[in-house]
């Protein structure tokens, strides 16, 4: 689900806005207390009014007159404010959200509306694709681009359909995608799509490509011998879904192979999601990566989708 670190986040702006919320009636309540010393010694008496009533119940006094009481000092202090000019809710707490007034939670456990649409704005911002997937989604994915081939446009026909499918069973099947194809053929599209609707559903997703994953892996590598406690590459193993991007662009070492066989075999044995994509042909990428790394690309769980189509980004 939505990582620590962005829960924390979010948590901490909305208390922070709740507290500016409260701190702002607070100043509001100030001014009139300067502008009416009448309005001041009734805040001073309404101040008490909490402690009175407890101490009347505890004593078996009846609280009735209390109440009464503060009823006409509230009264009396909302024609003092109409009279200086000042709206009657003018010194209540102004809540962004009057819903939750702005804790995050309605009834104390039910996360509200507004948290969990920071959730997602903040999840999105951290994903790594957050600018593609304001313009990116599923409905804006032109199949009529295809139309020129018929055998094409079958074939990106039913990689949307199993794109589709995949969100809408990705709480049950959290299998793995591998896209192929060339460049400007839809790969990227797809995989934001994607991104998209299971960030909206409540998971975390990063995604970046394998040049950037290699380079976060060897820096915590580098940093361990000096005491680093907290590594970059951790968010690429827990995260609920893990797209890569270009796949087969990364200079090749001993450690690029390495990192990439315990990346993808991790993840495996964690049952977490991963969507790779590559401009790489298959028997490309079965020259390039060693078998245990190679079966593991195609292997069990993981669906392999050929792209295919012209350029787009050459015919705008």
């Amino acid at each position: 689900m939505y990582s620590y670190e962005n829960y924390d986040k979010v948590k901490a702006e909305i208390e922070k806005r709740r507290l500016n919320a409260i701190a702002e009636a607070d100043r509001r309540n100030e001014e009139l207390r300067e502008r009416s010393e009448e309005i001041r010694t009734i805040d001073e008496e309404l101040s008490g009014t909490g402690i009175r009533i407890f101490r009347a119940a505890c004593g078996g006094e009846d609280i009735t007159p209390i109440k009464e009481r503060s009823r006409e000092l509230m009264h009396r202090r909302a024609e003092i404010m109409i009279g200086l000019g000042y709206p009657e809710d003018y010194t209540k707490v102004k809540y962004f959200c009057p819903d939750c007034s702005d804790s995050g939670f309605i009834g104390g456990t039910k996360m509200c509306h507004c948290f969990r649409e920071a959730l997602i704005k903040a999840t999105i911002a951290s994903s790594g694709i957050g600018n593609l997937i304001e313009t990116q989604s599923f409905d804006n994915f032109d199949l009529g681009w295809y139309k020129n081939d018929p055998e094409t446009y079958e074939k990106m026909t039913n990689i949307y359909k199993e794109a589709k499918y995949y969100v809408e069973h990705f709480n049950d099947r959290r299998g793995n995608l591998l896209f192929v194809g060339p460049t400007g053929v839809g790969k990227t599209h797809i995989s934001t799509a994607i991104a998209r609707e299971i960030i909206n559903r409540g998971y975390d997703v990063i995604y970046d490509s394998v040049q950037n994953v290699i380079s976060d892996f060897e820096s915590d590598k580098f940093r361990s011998g000096y005491g680093a406690t907290d590594n970059k590459s951790d968010k690429y193993l827990e995260c609920d879904l893990l797209i890569i991007d270009d796949l087969g662009t990364e200079f090749t070492t001993q450690f690029s192979m390495s990192c990439l066989y315990n990346l993808i075999n991790t993840r495996q044995n964690k049952g977490r999601a991963t969507i790779i994509s590559t401009n790489y042909p298959l028997k490309d990428l079965s020259a390039k990566y060693e078998d245990r790394i190679f079966s593991r690309l195609i292997g069990k769980g993981t669906q392999v989708l050929v792209f295919a189509g012209r350029d787009k980004r050459l015919f705008r």
